[in-house]
């Protein structure tokens, strides 16, 4: 049986985590260089986009959830939306309950509240249960760094930017999605839950309530996914 010490990250797993996602978390600059700017035109004050930034740290939904804020902004619809697009966190947190179980409550929490699809990926390919974790906080460090450092970089210049379009601002979040979806080059058949999503979500931006297409969308392709027989790997 491991010995809970060996579960433990040492602080050099975790500043080799924050290298190795350092160069990978450099991208993220112009990810939130965008967001910064759509929060100020928006009408979020540059606090508040930092303090969204630094907070949240979820770059999908916080773009998604810039189209309800207002002067009275819908709790119940911006729970949903972020709650549907970042469902993926609970399974992504189940991965690790065997190297965290062992951990008081206080840092087994803490050592989740910088989980993204990066540094749960990378870390997933390590070894050691301690390098796994060293990879999920260090390398979370890393992307959280350099998201905000693109959020300040937004707000600062983005109120001399008034058409984000014409620097392709207002298309970084399509283009992003359109990664994650053709990067996949391994099976085929995940363009079949995208497609069922994308085809649901433009039915309810026809048809139903507005804001509504972001939980179709997502639960659409989530069930699609869900149902869809999936191949066995050779080993």
């Amino acid at each position: 049986m491991t010995s809970e010490p060996a579960l433990r990250p040492t602080l050099g797993h975790l500043v080799n985590g924050f290298r190795r996602m350092a160069p990978l978390s450099l991208f993220v600059i112009v990810f939130g260089l965008a967001f910064g700017v759509a929060a100020l035109q928006q009408g979020l004050s540059a606090l508040e986009a930092l303090l969204m930034s630094g907070l949240v740290f979820a770059g999908a939904a916080q773009f998604a959830t810039l189209d309800l804020w207002g002067d009275t902004i819908p709790l119940l619809p911006l729970v949903a939306i972020t709650l549907a697009i970042n469902a993926r966190h609970l399974l992504m947190g189940a991965t690790f309950y065997p190297h965290l179980r062992h951990l008081p409550a206080g840092r087994r929490y803490a050592s989740l509240i910088l989980l993204s699809d990066a540094n749960w990926a990378m870390a997933m390919a390590d070894g050691s249960p301690a390098a796994r974790l060293g990879t999920l906080v260090g390398g979370g460090l890393a992307l959280w760094s350099t998201w905000m450092i693109g959020t300040g970089l937004g707000v600062a210049f983005g109120s001399g930017i008034s058409e984000p379009g014409r620097f392709g601002l207002d298309a970084i979040m399509g283009c992003f999605l359109l990664a994650m979806l053709v990067g996949d080059k391994r099976d085929p058949s995940v363009l079949l839950p995208w497609c069922i999503a994308a085809l649901a979500a433009l039915a309810a931006m026809a048809w139903l309530p507005p804001h509504t297409h972001v939980i179709v969308g997502a639960l659409a392709g989530g069930l699609a996914g869900l149902l869809l027989p999936h191949r066995r790997e050779d080993a």
